[in-house]
């Protein structure tokens, strides 16, 4: 992301993004800064009155008569409310401390509007003095460095950004033709029509960015970008906000709204005329009837021409390929935006697996919306139901309840929002009673859009999913639909790919909440007797439709979960459901006679088996996925009735402790996933596993060390479709060679498998991806890992490995290497061999040094060397080329200093020091810092980090434990107020509060967390403050009123903990918003007082405070919804009663102390 030169404040909705409103309001367009003796009476004067004379409003600073040293209101409402600035940079610009603070503020106020332009005129200069790559500005800079101090380090950086932009040059040309150039461009600028956005802007300033460099801004290569997102999710609102952001460095552009909808009714051609009307701003007289008229004259008018076009709402290659069908149709540069909330029509390559996809898409960069967090969708929603930031504390935790219903969507936030503005509180409890079961109207018909252009079979996946396999494997159902004659790959893809699903890292299914609530209303609509609708969810519903004998042919799929283990189903109840393919069970029985019925279920999950099934004559012919949980015996009667047929593909198990064998496998020749998890002891596996020639996954997880057993026999190679073998904790001596014959092995897991040795043979696994031996008990690898090109994550933490072999230097796909806790002392020089390696972690491990070629890392973005006990070489300086790291984490105490190469990791995020207490100072650390942890030690150096403008999270950690620094001074701490983008500050340190600085400068600020405070302190926190962690009270009693100092009335959360020394905790302040407070590990604390000013609360935690006898106040607690004790037994509630009508009986049981 770009860097912003000022933080927007708090009520500032969308500062990087033109809202498209006139200028009108404001009384300046262009302000010009410029050094008076030098240009005032020549060049700065025709500029201004030819500017004026063609109706500008324009602002000229006459520097001469200002007075003091800053900025007064005139001049800086000036500046913020100008469109354009014009610095015009002569000979003594820079000996001007009024020029140098103008031109700052211009710089400010343009990066957080992207609407301003800075137009940068180089008078009698070169754009080199002014990046102060000569003594010109740097000799008058240097001159105001005694007076102004750190304002010259802002000055600079502001005379070196500008400088870059592109501006114009007054040497070898004449003054007139320099003022028509700037004419043109300030003209062409106020002219720009912008695009509508919404009043309430919320949380879009990223994507914008993210979107604009992936259409690499600025470049000459022309590129489709496609922003895709499900119905109601903020597309076409991203679309404007860039389309104002980087349209005016296009020769023409042109936005193109609901082109499915247009090309509906037939008006392609309407399009094509908008779209050479706007690009060439009305010029065109070409008029044509023809779409194939209009292909030309686009291909003909822009082949030449850099432009911007934005096609939204596209749903079809017909429609794109009319408007912008190829490349070459523009000049280089040109940028097309296409929005879609489905990109099944785009063309793709397909990389084949089973199930699977793996899509390419050519010439097409994807842009993938995401949901709002939680923060930025409770905002949306208060604007539109309150007209405020964030709800008042009546109103929040109903506001939270509603935000989180919505799953973050933007369009239900803004509906719902809006309906409830000036509503009484009662509709806002109905709303949301009603959002548990249905979506709004709106939203409802804003999503059936996509439903509506399903096929019938897509449409009863999507369902299936809504109602039962949201966060399931996605392989299971797979197999299932594919079995009910329905094409999952291609369905899934296209569900894909119309936003209405995802398909995790994890490979589980994904539904929006949204589009969860809209399938079940589309179920509910189907009757109004839940009897003949096809998908029953809900057990209860269920249970009454089945035993009431309401059921119909209509059922497909049916959930009887939280039964008893007495409840009985009959024969007779499940004959009126002859098309059921999917049931669950959770406990229960099947009794009577079962022939000819379930003859279509594909699917049967049952939890909680009983150990004698009662049904006769059971059936499953027709079974492909059976999940048994708590099944009792591998002799269970059910197996055979479940195992009569070849299409059985998945069987997992979680079985009990009685469970000691698995059934013949024999007739479950087509078997493709064998899954048996949280084994309490390692059942005997049937030799008809070896005879699985189609099994592709095999798990056994949750076995005991102590248990030995003879699995992975010599056979075990027979099992050539293999592709993942994940198997924990197995007790044996070594893996037989023959694993070497897997050959379609691709995901190997043997962690905390007791095996002293990895077999020569795991060289052949040619398609291994991925290899974890965690845990295991093997001293040493293979010469042959080398060979295993394909290999990408290799785990070996907690492993007796010393020393790696030379070979790993082999790994040449390798993005992830885990050396946790291993006793190696060095990493073997080909290391550096690793060119795709993205994360090395290395903490706690015995190393040394790090060799230099960790330099040659060239994409490694995590390096974790924290914990290293012997690590007394430090990071060698060739660390520096590593640029992309984005985490580096070193927490040493023999580490001295960092490497000077350290400034130029310009990518880094994220830099963990804790721990390197003998570390002597921190210089020139890279700007693009986020998150930054240090000991303490340190604020006795020269440290200064206010330049790091980017840290959002700041941890000053206790220092050297037996070193007390009450004879060093103080510390250096003021330099913390200057982080203005500080949320998170931690500062654990023995007497923090002799030095502890005023932070209620810091706006952002959101968390705190202080330790070592004592009675007689006091912490200004800034108003905004959310979280407060107050830790190791230094004194037997701390009234938190004189403490805190102030009221928070955003405070929500207070903790207070870990203090050997506290007796009485008293005196709360007025916290209005306060909703949770957390005493723990306050061992000698004997009373706590004064929480009834606490109005808003709502939680109380009381852990492991072995004294607390007293804690008055209870009763007043209205709010009062959870109190939980744990370890405090010798606690007296005397209001116990009045509390205990106000909370929850269930919740009364966590109380954890004794009468």
């Amino acid at each position: 992301m770009k860097r912003e030169w000022g933080s927007p404040g708090p009520s500032t909705a969308f500062a990087c993004v033109d809202d498209g409103g006139s200028s009108s309001g404001a009384e300046f367009e262009v302000f010009l800064s410029f050094r008076g003796p030098d240009t005032r009476l020549t060049f700065t004067d025709s500029l201004y009155h030819t500017l004026v004379k063609a109706g500008i409003r324009v602002f000229r600073d006459n520097e001469e008569i200002r007075q003091g040293e800053k900025i007064g209101a005139e001049l800086l409402h000036a500046i913020k409310s100008s469109k354009i600035y014009v610095p015009i940079f002569s000979r003594n610009y820079a000996s001007s401390v009024w020029c140098l603070r103008e031109l700052a503020h211009m710089m400010e106020c343009s990066s957080k509007a992207k609407d301003k332009m800075i137009l940068p005129i180089f008078y009698d200069v070169d754009p080199d003095d002014v990046k102060l790559r000569t003594r010109l500005y740097l000799d008058s800079l240097e001159k105001h460095e005694g007076k102004f101090g750190r304002d010259v380090l802002q000055w600079k950086e502001a005379l070196t950004e500008v400088a870059k932009i592109r501006g114009l040059g007054l040497k070898n040309r004449g003054h007139g033709e320099i003022i028509n150039a700037i004419m043109e461009e300030v003209v062409t600028k106020l002219m720009k029509r912008g695009r509508n956005l919404p009043d309430y802007l919320v949380g879009i300033c990223d994507q914008v960015e993210d979107v604009v460099d992936l259409l690499n801004e600025g470049s000459y290569d022309f590129r489709y970008l496609v922003i895709h997102g499900m119905g109601g999710i903020g597309k076409t609102t991203l679309a404007s906000a860039i389309f104002n952001r980087i349209s005016n460095q296009f020769e023409g552009y042109s936005f193109l709204s609901d082109v499915r909808e247009s090309a509906r009714h037939g008006r392609i051609i309407d399009l094509q005329k908008q779209l050479l009307s706007e690009i060439l701003q009305g010029r065109s007289s070409e008029i044509h009837n023809s779409i194939d008229v209009g292909i030309n004259i686009i291909r003909e008018r822009f082949c030449h021409k850099k432009v911007l076009l934005v096609i939204d709402d596209v749903d079809k290659w017909d429609q794109l390929s009319k408007l912008a069908g190829k490349s070459d149709w523009f000049g280089p540069g040109s940028k097309i935006i296409i929005t879609t909330r489905d990109i099944n029509f785009l063309p793709i390559k397909e990389e084949e697996e089973e199930g699977s996809f793996q899509a390419h898409y050519e010439e097409f960069e994807i842009y993938d919306m995401k949901e709002m967090d939680s923060s930025h969708a409770l905002e949306l929603f208060s604007r539109h139901a309150l007209g405020m930031d964030f709800p008042p504390p009546q109103y929040e935790d109903i506001s939270r309840k509603i935000t989180y219903k919505t799953g973050g969507l933007p369009l239900a936030l803004e509906v719902i929002g809006s309906s409830l503005f000036g509503k009484n509180k009662t509709i806002w409890k109905d709303t949301l009673k009603k959002l548990h079961s249905m979506p709004k109207q709106e939203v409802f018909v804003k999503l059936k859009i996509s439903y509506d252009m399903l096929d019938d079979a897509q449409r009863e996946i999507f369902l299936d999913i809504a109602c039962f396999f949201i966060g399931k494997d996605r392989l299971y159902p797979f197999y299932m639909w594919k079995a009910s004659g329905y094409f999952p790959k291609i369905d899934l893809l296209v569900l894909t790919r119309m936003s209405l699903i995802k398909i995790e890292e994890d490979d589980r299914l994904w539904m929006h909440d949204q589009l969860r609530d809209f399938g079940r209303e589309i179920i509910r609509l189907e009757d109004s007797d839940p009897g003949k609708r096809s998908r029953l969810w809900m057990p209860d519903n269920a249970l009454k439709v089945v035993q009431q004998k309401q059921a119909s042919e209509k059922i497909v799929a049916l959930k009887l979960t939280r039964l008893s283990e007495v409840q009985n189903f009959t024969s007779e109840e499940f004959s009126k459901l002859p098309n059921l393919r999917f049931m669950e069970l959770d406990g229960g029985n099947l009794t009577g006679d079962f022939k000819n019925l379930l003859s279509k279920l594909t699917w049967f999950s049952w939890s909680r088996c009983p150990s004698k099934l009662e049904a006769k004559n059971l059936c499953l012919e027709k079974l492909v996925v059976l999940e048994l949980s708590t099944i009792g015996s591998g002799d269970w009667v059910g197996w055979e009735q479940c195992m009569v047929s070849n299409n059985l593909k998945v069987i997992h198990i979680i079985p009990s402790r009685k469970f000691e064998r698995i059934p013949d496998l024999s007739k479950c020749e087509n078997l493709k996933r064998l899954v048996l998890r949280n084994c309490p002891t390692m059942p005997v596996i049937d030799g008809s596993l070896s005879q699985l020639k189609h099994l592709k996954h095999l798990e056994i997880k949750g076995l005991s060390k102590s248990e030995k057993c003879n699995f992975l026999p010599s056979t075990f190679g027979g099992l050539s479709s293999l592709s993942t073998l994940d198997i924990e904790g197995l007790n044996v001596e070594e893996i037989h060679h023959s694993i070497g014959e897997m050959m379609h092995l691709k995901y190997l897991s043997l962690s905390q498998c007791v095996f002293r040795k990895v077999p020569d043979s795991i060289g052949k696994l040619k398609l291994l991806v991925e290899l974890n031996l965690c845990g295991m008990e093997i001293t040493e690898l293979p010469h042959c890992i080398g060979d295993l090109k394909k290999l990408t994550k290799l785990s070996l933490c907690g492993t007796l490995i010393k020393k790696l072999p030379e070979s790993i230097g082999g790994l040449e796909s390798l993005i992830e290497l885990d050396l946790v806790n291993l006793d190696i002392v060095e990493l073997p020089t080909e290391i550096g061999n690793l060119k795709k390696l993205e994360s090395l972690y290395l903490q706690g491990s015995a190393i040394r040094e790090l060799p230099k070629t960790i330099g040659m890392l060239e994409n490694l973005k995590k390096l974790n060397a924290s914990m290293c006990r012997n690590l007394e070489g430090g990071i060698p300086n060739e660390i520096g080329a590593l640029s992309f790291l984005e985490i580096l984490c070193l927490g040493n105490k023999k580490m001295r200093r960092l490497p000077i190469s350290m400034s130029r990791l310009s990518h880094l995020q994220r830099l963990m020091l804790d721990g390197c207490y003998e570390l002597e100072q921190i210089l020139d650390l890279p700007v693009s810092l986020e998150d930054l942890g240090f000991p303490s030690d340190l604020l006795w150096t020269p440290i200064n980090l206010s330049y790091l403008t980017n840290l959002v999270e700041l941890t000053i950690s206790n220092g050297t434990p037996q070193l007390s620094k009450s004879g060093y001074g103080a510390p250096n701490t003021e330099w913390i107020k200057e982080l203005s983008k500080l949320e998170y500050l931690s500062l654990d340190m023995k007497d923090v509060t002799s030095f502890l600085i005023d932070l209620a400068t810091l706006s952002r600020l959101r968390s705190l967390s202080v330790t070592w405070i004592d009675h007689q302190s006091s912490i200004a926190c800034p108003s905004n403050l959310s979280a407060l962690t107050l830790v190791n009270l230094r004194s037997p009693e701390v009234k938190l009123d004189y403490v805190l100092g102030q009221q928070l009335e955003k405070l929500r959360s207070l903790e207070v903990g870990y203090s050997d020394l506290l007796e009485r905790l008293s005196s709360f302040p007025i916290l209005k918003g306060l909703k949770e407070l957390r005493v723990s590990q306050c061992r000698r604390l004997k009373e706590i007082q004064g929480v009834e000013k606490l109005e808003s609360l709502e939680y109380i935690l009381i852990f492991a405070c072995d004294s607390l006898k007293r804690f008055s106040g209870l009763s007043e607690l209205k709010k009062l919804r959870r109190l939980t004790l744990f370890c405090c037994p010798s606690v007296d509630l005397p209001d116990l009663p009045p509390l205990q009508r106000s909370v929850d009986d269930q919740r009364l049981r966590e109380y954890g102390w004794q009468r």
